[in-house]
């Protein structure tokens, strides 16, 4: 087939490209033979026709491809391969356009069936260079550097010039044709590859199931990740912890957290673990503790007090201790000991203690050092500081583990403060190991700021979408770095229930509004509410009534002392919260209000009396400490409480008499709430009586199969006491069954005779089976039906053998009442179902809330002008009234989660690391995607939730649209859009939409064959893509419409702007990476 006068020519793949001139010259029966470093599927189909007419097609790789190489020197799980030669067979980086149109399965279908019919490939094993160059029959084509469409002249690469000679055979005296042949014969150099290209070509036809193309997804997102992923970093298993007997009581969500723990601990030495209520931190923790003491490292437990039987149980040699075989030596300590410097602390000597001489610290209940660190007047460190230059930044350098399920109160800034122990209040510690672009003091700064102006918007504008959409990259990349937190929703969601046990079905609330009492022509709540508006409270406040002449004398009461507030603020704040706190009392029971009026009043005539002895010459007032029974858990951990008590003032520098006057009318106020209220007896309580009927209708009719157990909250514990007194002797003499009451100041009674009782053994009796009664009192028949219990064991209890839950006062913080169902609302309850009884004040919830904002209102605007002035509520405040009734509503109907129920976001909401470890996971398996190609899809079943579309995950390839920092998994966007083309879920919701794509995927490792074939037969076999296409130029196009509007959002928020920054053009600035067809 010699050309004779047919000369050499340059085609400039221009005007003249190497398609046009190949379209003429392949022949039926022709031959053609390649050497080039990759080979396109769509190189082939432009020349699809006429490679179908050839005899024989043989290509040789000119470097090293599709041969086994020698193991990488990394751990393969960690290793990421560049593959571009391999992964070009499916379309080069300047072949996305092509790629971009999804017709890839049915080109990849044709190409392979043509090379199974007339194809060989063989690849160079050497490391000699090889040029590229391309036979056809007699023609040579050089220098050819791949078989692509570039190389053909149909698209343009980011070649300058790209010219190609073609010479015939006679003029290169065959040199091409004798040496493709010669290499092509020469096995030292070359090995046959045919079968393993024809089997990555089948890759992008094969149908893959659902859960496959989940953690392909997962592996180009979070590649990085893997890369970054050092040995030193991770559990070393040597260890043994594995084989411990903790390890093994885990769930399997309960390991992942472990794991995650660990490898946090020793690349930033600090981890937040905010699982939600009744998840186990403990016993998660206790594994981290396990893997550390196998290190022969020291480890110290900081808690506080009420749950320090839990923590020692764990670690001493008790039959009830579940795990004792691991002999755990951890300390145990309590946070108020970081107040002392000396006495005994649970076995341990705090004026010998080297604090700083602990490898690993163990915080349980982190949030309460979420306020930070503050220095006294006199110089005294609060717990928090002591913690971090005591413990953190002293002798050894300290990891630090923290557990709480609310880490974040209404401020990023506690979350700051918390992982600010990791790196000892030092950001440069921390810094360089975070991928942020600024600093984490500056981050949280300023997504504090856009939390402060997320706050101000209106109510139904206040969600978390919008918030999280003005927050940056590198916030959600430090909490990525530093916490690990999960709802019950994610647990029941992602994890194989049946390995982890069930959660018990929560039954609607039940909500009850008893009346005062039932006496004819009784008082009502509002009738008490007005007379309470009438009250000055004058009595706690006297340094008001100091004369100006003599101020100088008393300088220091404006001067700040410990706890940051003077005595005159502590005056005014504890007059502020003993008005809130008889509204409070009211509400939790009529018993309890009565004591507080008779205490207030017993201290207004004490004092009266100093004053009416005052007769000439100086007398003192001396003012005395209050009762803290008058205040909730919550209030006594305000710094009001923490400031010296006692003050002395003389009288003859006091306006005595009008404090004398004001103490008088108080007094009198106080007497005639009394009478208004002095004929309710427990008989005439009808809230009282209404509880007796709950009780009643529970044991006689248990939700549960003869489970007659139920516990019962109070804020107060007057109120448990006035409970404990009545319900007891009712349910011991109608049911012959035994009530116990746990308080802060009442460590366990019980009506268990010959039994001497503390908290520990009332709660192994009311909950035996999770407290391990049979081991602990094997020989005891006793057992609790009815708890009644304050806040001091609403946390870090697990009491889940009880099905029945009563809030008899509904708390003002609505996560305290989540934290009370919380004790039995957990993983793993033997009862099918549980149930929560709210007790609510006889008003409607419009009128509840209203007088709720008057009375704080009007105690804060008398503190400020001494008015006392009933003005109307700012606009924020308004907005925050509205929230809390919007709170207080949902506990009406629902049981709410506690990351649901925070004035601002769960961290919950953030987080990706789950992701991360779960890829780690599946590729030490021996899952391996490195030669897998992008733009795989799968079809996937729909739901509620999911509608008809496609879930689409793209990556940038320009690299400047993230330039606002508002993606946080660029350069990787993800977009779901529905069948009609409009967008579901937009690309700065990654976490939203990696939670349904793991829900739709996870599990399925077969295809849905049904679907697939539904969906082959839409588009022709993967023929006819228009539909799938159009929707991806929607996806892309909503990235930009997204980004426009997040630009003018940034505009109006916190942290500067994100506008102009960057600039999108279209479907060329990415490449697929896979897609989900929701069907």
């Amino acid at each position: 087939m010699c050309r004779v006068g047919v000369k050499m020519k340059i085609l400039d793949n221009i005007e003249n490209t190497v398609k046009d001139d190949l379209t003429k010259n392949i022949k039926k029966g022709s031959k053609v033979s390649i050497a080039a470093a990759y080979f396109s599927i769509y190189a082939y189909e432009e020349l699809r026709e006429e490679l179908g007419k050839i005899d024989e097609f043989n290509f040789i790789f000119t470097s090293p491809s599709f041969v086994k190489q020698g193991e990488p020197k990394q751990n393969k799980s960690f290793y990421i391969p560049l593959l571009d030669m391999e992964r070009s067979l499916h379309g080069t980086k300047f072949e996305l356009k092509l790629k971009n149109e999804l017709t890839q399965k049915a080109i990849a279908k044709e190409c392979a069936t043509w090379i199974k019919e007339k194809g060989k490939f063989k690849s160079n094993v050497t490391e000699d260079m090889m040029m590229g160059f391309m036979n056809v029959d007699e023609s040579t084509y050089s220098s050819i550097n791949a078989f692509t469409t570039v190389d053909l002249g149909c698209k343009k690469g980011n070649n300058a010039y790209y010219p190609v000679h073609r010479t015939e055979s006679y003029e290169n005296g065959r040199y091409y044709l004798n040496l493709f042949e010669e290499l092509w014969s020469d096995d030292n150099r070359l090995v046959d590859v045919t079968e393993t290209v024809v089997e990555n070509i089948m890759e992008a036809y094969k149908e893959n199931s659902p859960e496959y193309i989940y953690f392909f997804t997962l592996y180009n997102i979070f590649s990085e990740f893997l890369e970054d992923l050092s040995e030193d970093d991770l559990p070393n298993e040597d260890t043994g912890f594995k084989e411990s007997k903790v390890w093994n009581t885990l769930y399997s969500f309960q390991k992942d957290a472990a794991i995650g723990i660990i490898s946090k601990l020793e690349k930033y030495n600090g981890c937040i673990l905010a699982d939600s209520v009744g998840l186990g931190k403990t016993f998660t923790a206790l594994a981290v503790i396990k893997y550390y003491e196998n290190r022969n490292k020291s480890v110290l437990v900081l808690c506080p007090k009420k749950l320090s039987e839990n923590w020692n149980t764990y670690k001493g040699n008790y039959i009830n201790n579940p795990i004792a075989e691991d002999r755990l030596r951890y300390d145990v300590l309590y946070h108020t000991d970081l107040s002392r410097e000396k006495g005994e602390s649970n076995g341990i000597d705090l004026s010998r203690l080297n604090w700083g001489n602990y490898d690993l610290v163990v915080i349980d209940e982190s949030h309460n050092f979420r306020n930070g660190g503050e220095i006294s007047k006199e110089g005294k460190e609060n717990r928090y500081l002591r913690l971090m230059n005591e413990v953190m930044r002293k002798g050894v350098r300290t990891k630090v583990l923290m557990l709480s399920a609310t880490p974040v109160n209404n401020r990023f800034l506690d979350l700051k403060n918390q992982i600010a122990l990791a790196y000892e209040g030092n950001a440069e510690l921390i810094d360089d190991k975070l991928k942020t672009k600024r600093s984490v003091d500056d981050v949280f700064r300023e997504a504090q700021g856009v939390f402060n102006s997320w706050a101000k918007l209106p109510i139904e504008d206040r969600t978390t979408d919008v918030l999280l959409k003005n927050l940056d990259f590198d916030f959600f990349e430090i909490l990525d770095s530093v916490t690990i937190a999960r709802s019950r929703k994610h647990i029941e969601n992602y994890y194989e229930i049946s390995e982890v046990g069930t959660f018990p079905k929560r039954l609607k609330p039940i909500s009850l509004r008893p009346s005062l009492t039932d006496l004819e022509s009784a008082i009502n709540y509002n009738e008490i509410y007005g007379q309470l508006m009438s009250l000055n409270l004058s009595i706690y406040t006297p340094s008001n009534y100091i004369l100006p002449s003599r101020l100088e004398k008393y300088n220091d009461l404006d001067q700040k002392k410990s706890g940051g507030i003077s005595q005159k603020g502590r005056e005014k704040g504890i007059r502020r919260l003993m008005n809130i706190n008889l509204l409070k009392r009211l509400e939790s029971s009529v018993h309890s209000f009565k004591l507080t009026i008779n205490r207030i009043e017993k201290y207004i005539n004490e004092t009266l009396e100093i004053i009416e002895n005052y007769k000439e010459g100086s007398k003192d007032l001396e003012l005395k400490d209050l009762s803290l029974d008058d205040f909730d858990e919550d209030d006594m951990n305000t710094e009001l409480f923490s400031v010296g008590k006692k003050l002395k003032i003389d009288l003859q520098d006091m306006d005595y008499i009008t404090w004398e006057n004001e103490l008088k009318s108080d007094r009198d106020n106080l007497e005639l709430l009394r009478l208004m209220i002095a004929d309710i007896t427990p008989e005439h309580d009808s809230k009282l009586q209404t509880l007796y009927e709950l009780i009643d209708e529970k044991i006689e009719k248990p939700i549960n199969d003869g489970n007659k157990k139920i516990i019962v909250f109070t804020a107060f514990s007057d109120t448990a006491d006035y409970l404990y007194d009545n319900v007891s002797k009712y349910v011991k003499k109608k049911y012959n069954l035994d009530t116990a009451e746990v308080t802060g100041s009442v460590e366990g009674k019980s009506t268990i005779s010959g039994k001497k009782m503390d908290l520990n053994t009332v709660l192994t009796l009311f909950s035996p089976i999770s407290k391990g009664k049979d081991v602990l009192f094997p020989n005891s028949k006793n057992e609790i039906d009815v708890l009644i219990a304050t806040d001091c064991i609403s946390e870090g209890q697990n009491l889940q053998d009880c099905d029945y839950l009563v809030n008899y006062d509904i708390h003002w913080n609505p996560v305290r009442i989540i934290q009370r169902f919380g004790r039995i609302d957990r993983i793993g309850s033997k009862n099918e179902a549980i149930q929560l009884v709210n007790f609510w004040p006889d008003l409607d919830l419009d009128e509840y809330i209203n007088l709720k904002a008057r009375v704080e209102t009007r105690m804060k605007i008398s503190v400020m002008t001494s008015t006392g002035d009933d003005n109307p509520l700012s606009p924020e405040e308004k907005g925050d009234l509205d929230y809390r009734k919007q709170q207080l509503k949902r506990l009406q109907e629902e049981v709410v989660d506690i990351e649901e129920m925070g004035s601002g976001v769960s961290i919950i909401d953030l987080g990706l690391n789950d992701y991360r470890l779960e890829l780690l996971d599946y590729v030490n398996k021996g899952a391996n995607f490195d030669k897998v190609p992008s733009g795989l899809y799968t079809v996937v079943k729909g739901s509620k939730d999911a509608p008809r579309g496609v879930i689409f995950v793209l990556k940038n390839i320009n690299n400047s649209i993230n330039a606002d920092n508002r993606n946080r998994i660029h350069p990787f966007y993800m977009v779901y859009v529905g069948d009609d083309g409009q967008v579901v879920t937009d690309y700065l919701k990654p976490k939203e939409l990696l939670d349904s794509l793991r829900v739709l995927s996870k599990g399925n490792k077969e295809p849905f064959m049904e679907l697939c074939k539904e969906f082959n037969e839409e588009t022709d076999d993967g023929r006819d893509m228009l539909k799938v296409s159009s929707l991806l130029n929607e996806a892309i196009g909503s990235i930009v419409d997204t980004k426009e509007e997040s630009d003018i959002d940034s505009l109006f928020m916190t942290g500067g702007t994100s506008a102009l920054l960057s600039d999108v053009s279209g479907i060329d600035d990415f490449e697929i990476v896979s897609f989900f067809v929701v069907r």
